[in-house]
């Protein structure tokens, strides 16, 4: 009769065991699956790896969703459209992933932007969720995490594996002004402000870039630091993607390329 009980006992807590761990598994599969965007402008292939390992190529006006992976091709820019209206714009051969994106105009308590920048480099452009809770959101790069301040403002992640020749702790070179060919970017995190500003975090430390001003951060233990000029860090999409960008492009878009990079902004 006490093995029976015991039995019966056991068979109880595994049947709990299984219903509990079919409703986590259910309740990842409908975060994993949320839609928390569209592409909005596409220049080439767009690979998206789905937090299932599925993997799908998407075209203009497919949805991404939480945990998605996106990857641009050689020649491929790509821009996603986030439900708050916010963009991120991705250059040619970069890897971006989706960690957890939420957005509900009547639950701002809720807010989470939280994206990964694996390889390459992008545009960011803040939209409702930045504006109304900043802390909320992050990038993380291999060397640091990158915050807001209200901001629009551009990251590039240069890999040492690629066999870029630059001591680790050394501050990028600046463009040469002539029509000489432009040097590799060293490896690491390079980040440009175009408005507002970004704070960027690792072990080493935390600085502040306000708009105009550029950075660079050589590895995770080494702090943040200022760079006085544009090493060559450039972004320059096709026209048609700043087709729905307010304000005057044309006197902000000359002011980001007397600055060094090519961009419009708003």
């Amino acid at each position: 009769m006490k093995n029976l009980r015991r039995n019966c006992t056991a068979i109880e807590a595994l049947a709990r065991a299984l219903v509990c761990g079919a409703l986590l598994l259910a309740t990842g599969a409908a975060w994993a699956g949320q839609v928390v965007g569209v592409v909005a402008h596409l220049s080439g292939p767009l690979m998206d790896r789905k937090a299932d390992g599925t993997v799908k190529v998407l075209a203009a006006q497919s949805e991404v969703e939480n945990g998605d992976t996106l990857v641009t091709e050689r020649n491929t820019y790509a821009q996603i459209r986030f439900v708050d209206h916010g963009e991120i714009t991705l250059r040619p051969g970069t890897t971006f992933r989706i960690e957890n994106y939420a957005y509900d105009a009547d639950k701002p308590d809720g807010d989470s932007a939280a994206f990964s920048l694996l390889k390459g480099g992008l545009r960011s452009i803040t939209g409702l969720l930045g504006k109304r809770n900043k802390e909320k959101f992050s990038l993380k790069t291999p060397t640091a995490t990158i915050g807001i301040r209200g901001t629009t403002f551009i990251a590039q992640w240069v890999d040492g594996a690629a066999g870029v020749p630059s001591a680790p702790s050394s501050v990028p070179s600046p463009a040469p002004s002539s029509a000489a060919p432009v040097p590799p970017l060293a490896p690491g995190l390079h980040v440009a402000v175009q408005e507002g500003m970004i704070v960027v975090t690792n072990a080493g430390g935390a600085q502040n870039f306000p708009a105009g001003q550029f950075g660079f951060v050589p590895n995770l233990h080494q702090p943040p630091i200022v760079v006085p000029q544009n090493p060559g860090l450039k972004f320059a999409p096709p026209p048609s993607f700043a087709a729905n960008v307010p304000g005057p492009v044309a006197s902000q878009g000359a002011a980001a390329q007397q600055g060094g990079t090519d961009c419009i902004v708003r």
